[in-house]
């Protein structure tokens, strides 16, 4: 039996900072577009700045036009597929609005994924150009004949450090041998240099046909709820809807004159959105790093203080701490958005006194461009929230087993999300998209959250066994199917068990009879394999794994006797 949603009225509104609209104009254009949009007004302005080397949004745009007009020559066109395999730096920025001005599809893919890993999303995008950090080449020049990949472009990161840190890398030192071997290095035959292409190449002509707000810009693969990953189809229209939410959430921004720190990898939903359109739309500089490094962190606040940092409790700690230790000033960061998993309130405590700025939390899901929720930038704010809707955005809560059902506020229940962001399904999986997209735009997240009447949601469980590492995403199965190859190895089932900053990914495993398991080798194993991220911290040797009566393995109940075992261990 259908029932009123109790949010219809979006108590919310009334605890939006001051200036916060309930609802954002769509834009209404596409992402190159909005990157010339910020060039013709800030073109003198620095876009990108890398270890020091700076590039104005007057070249960025050029350098667009350049990479994009060297792509038509490679065969580029509306529709086609590119995955992108690079870390922070210029270079990724640039092919990303590059592939998006010809109108074909970026797909975004880790820098340290392994072969195995790369395999099913290549294969599942059908992606036939790939442009690549150069030591990662080798991997992908593996997949080609497994593949629909026809031609790899390589990118040389050291091409856009300074001229100093260019000519260290040079010098006849053991230092700068092994520095320069950890950026960059020799490619296989047959893969093209970027820096060539785009050097060679005149900008594209003004009149090539733009792609439409509606056309798709982004396959970016997440785990979801079930099964191996899935490329969420995210429009023109989403990302730049979601990019103005942003805007609109944080008033106090200054146009133009922020400085915005990319600590996020830019290939994971969270990055490209917060960093890539975000801080794009608005004239901001974008410091980037290839990843994230404390010490990096601290010598560019002395260069270029940050005023804008978004990133995951971790590093809100790990920079805090060390600048404390070190004296180095962080009040110049006024705005900082924490997400991926939960805000522990003693970093807010610890990352405010540091700064005298905001730390608030915020929610989403790569199937919400990603973000739908946050804590108001105001006194207004609830620490142990997510937050309450965006602007534009609705929410529901449902009977997990009956989305018709809705819950009352204070009630737990499936969180629903509406909103211009939702993407438009998974890429060619019409089942798996119907699952998730209800009728009327409503997205299922599979996460279980209670809403109270003024519309602050708290997330208190998820209907669905992903483990959330370091903001990344881990299916159990895929972690699973790696250790159940490791001699000795009867039985294993991966959790999510809590830790000091998140979840941490913890393997029970049941011995064959008679066998002995080596825990290092099976953790090895899962190097081969595996994402770091993915791999277990810790490998756990159990007689049995607890069974429902049709024989799945009760992860629930896994996780919680790790847990109860390793209290125990610790006396507590």
């Amino acid at each position: 039996m259908e029932h009123a949603n109790p949010f219809d009225g979006r108590p919310w509104v009334a605890s939006y900072a001051a200036g916060v609209p309930a609802d954002v104009e769509d834009p209404g254009e596409t992402l190159p577009q909005m990157l010339m949009t910020s060039a013709d007004r800030w073109g003198g302005r620095t876009a990108l700045d890398f270890f020091g080397a700076t590039t104005s949004y007057a070249d960025l745009a050029d350098t667009v036009l350049r990479g994009a007009e060297a792509l038509r020559r490679l065969g580029i066109g509306p529709g086609d597929r590119v995955a992108l395999m690079l870390p922070n730096c210029p270079q990724h920025v640039v092919a990303f609005y590059a592939v998006l001005r010809l109108g074909a599809v970026v797909v975004e893919h880790n820098p340290l994924y392994t072969a195995d890993e790369l395999q099913h999303q290549l294969a599942d995008s059908g992606a036939t150009t790939a442009i690549c950090w150069d030591l990662k080449a080798p991997t992908l020049v593996a997949l080609q004949g497994r593949t629909a990949l026809e031609r790899i472009v390589a990118v040389d990161l050291t091409t856009a450090l300074p001229w100093r840190s260019r000519r260290a890398l040079r010098l006849p030192l053991r230092r700068s041998r092994e520095a320069r071997a950890a950026m960059t290095g020799p490619v296989p035959a047959g893969v093209e240099r970027w820096e060539h292409l785009v050097a060679a190449a005149g900008p594209l002509d003004p009149g090539h046909p733009q792609p439409g707000p509606d056309d798709t810009a982004l396959l970016q693969y997440t785990t979801g709820t079930t099964g191996l990953p899935k490329g969420a189809v995210l429009s023109h229209r989403n990302l730049r809807v979601n990019a103005a939410q942003g805007r609109a959430w944080m008033p106090g921004l200054r146009d133009g004159e922020e400085t915005v720190y990319a600590v996020l990898p830019l290939f994971h939903a969270y990055g490209l959105t917060l960093c890539l359109t975000f801080a794009m739309s608005i004239g901001a500089t974008l410091v980037l790093f290839p990843r994230f490094d404390v010490p990096q962190v601290l010598a560019a606040m002395r260069r270029r203080p940050a005023t804008f940092l978004p990133a995951v409790p971790p590093i809100y700690r790990r920079v805090a701490e060390a600048a404390a230790e070190q004296g180095v000033d962080l009040t110049s960061i006024r705005w900082a958005i924490s997400g991926a998993m939960a805000l522990p309130p003693d970093v807010v405590a610890l990352w405010e006194q540091a700064t005298g700025g905001l730390l608030v939390e915020g929610y989403g899901m790569t199937e919400t461009s990603p973000v739908a929720l946050g804590n108001p930038a105001a006194p207004t704010r609830r620490p142990g929230t997510v937050g309450v809707p965006f602007p534009s955005t609705r929410i529901r809560v449902v009977d997990p087993d009956d989305a018709t059902t809705d819950r009352p506020a204070g009630a737990a229940g499936e969180l629903l999300i509406h909103g211009p962001q939702v993407f438009g399904g998974y890429w060619n999986r019409p089942e798996e998209s119907a699952a998730v997209l209800l009728p009327g735009g409503w997205l299922r997240t599979g996460d279980v959250v209670v809403v109270d009447e003024d519309g602050f949601v708290t997330v208190v469980d998820r209907i669905k066994e992903l483990i959330v590492t370091g903001g990344f995403k881990v299916h159990p199965s895929e972690v699973e199917a790696v250790l159940r190859d490791v001699a000795g190895v009867a039985d294993v089932a991966v959790v999510g068990v809590r830790g000091p900053e998140g979840e941490e990914v913890v393997a029970a495993v049941v011995t064959e009879p008679g066998a002995v398991v080596d825990v290092a080798e099976a953790r090895a194993a899962a190097r081969r394999h595996l994402a770091a991220y993915k791999v277990p911290r810790r490998v756990v040797l159990v007689d049995e794994l607890p069974r429902s009566q049709l024989g799945k393995v009760l992860r629930r109940v896994v996780r919680e006797r790790v847990e109860a075992s390793e209290k125990a261990a610790a006396g507590q």
